[in-house]
């Protein structure tokens, strides 16, 4: 077999983990935006957005949390129009620490749904989210509200699938998360993987990880 036999082999096994793989660490996708990595102008494609406001959220990045960026669009749009906008653009709320003004501000998500998913916390896996929530939703709202959320991921046990979870996070900085393992605190992930990316970058990126 050649190299590049080898290598077109190796990325679709790659992508065949990732599609399959049940602990990854960001919910079911379905087609919703990461407005921390998605491009400029395609923030600008979303319903109530413009040039100018897609413009204004790229120059806040990182926005570490959803209600960042509500404030950012509040000012110039109305309550049913940021509903509309997030369910196309979110910031993933951590199911384990999210505030419930976080949670309220997932799309179709009320009181009664926020109380339910703050009650069965810590989660420890998506599995275990989709058995609780699904007692009160069905299949397909689980998979809806399941895009708006991580949990975090160990550092010395995720697989590489679970790793390459992270919006925007491409298989260098794969090398380099596992590279420096075993963590022994969250200081020396940002003091390593500093190396490689700004501050900025790092604190988008310590959001999604843990060490157990």
């Amino acid at each position: 077999m050649t190299s590049t036999n080898s290598f077109t082999l190796a990325l679709l096994l790659l992508a065949l983990t990732l599609a399959t793989t049940t602990q990854a660490q960001l919910g079911r996708q379905q087609g919703l935006l990461d407005p921390n990595v998605a491009p400029e102008k395609e923030l600008a494609g979303l319903p109530h957005l413009n040039a100018d406001l897609a413009k204004q959220i790229v120059a806040q990045r990182p926005l570490l949390s959803i209600t960042n960026l509500n404030a950012l669009l509040a000012k110039s749009l109305k309550p049913e129009q940021l509903t509309e906008l997030y369910r196309k653009t979110f910031v993933h709320v951590n199911l384990n620490t999210a505030t419930r003004d976080e949670l309220l501000l997932i799309p179709g998500l009320g009181k009664r749904m926020a109380h339910e998913f703050e009650e069965y916390r810590p989660y420890k896996s998506f599995a275990q989210f989709r058995k609780e929530i699904g007692k009160y939703v069905d299949e397909k709202e689980v998979a809806r509200l399941e895009q708006y959320v991580f949990i975090p991921i160990n550092l010395n046990t995720a697989s590489d699938a679970d790793i390459l979870t992270i919006p925007g996070l491409g298989p260098r900085m794969l090398h380099e998360f596992k590279e420096y393992r075993p963590y022994k605190s969250l200081e020396q992930f940002r003091k390593e993987i500093g190396k490689y990316v700004n501050k900025n970058e790092l604190a988008r990126l310590e959001r999604y990880v843990a060490i157990d």
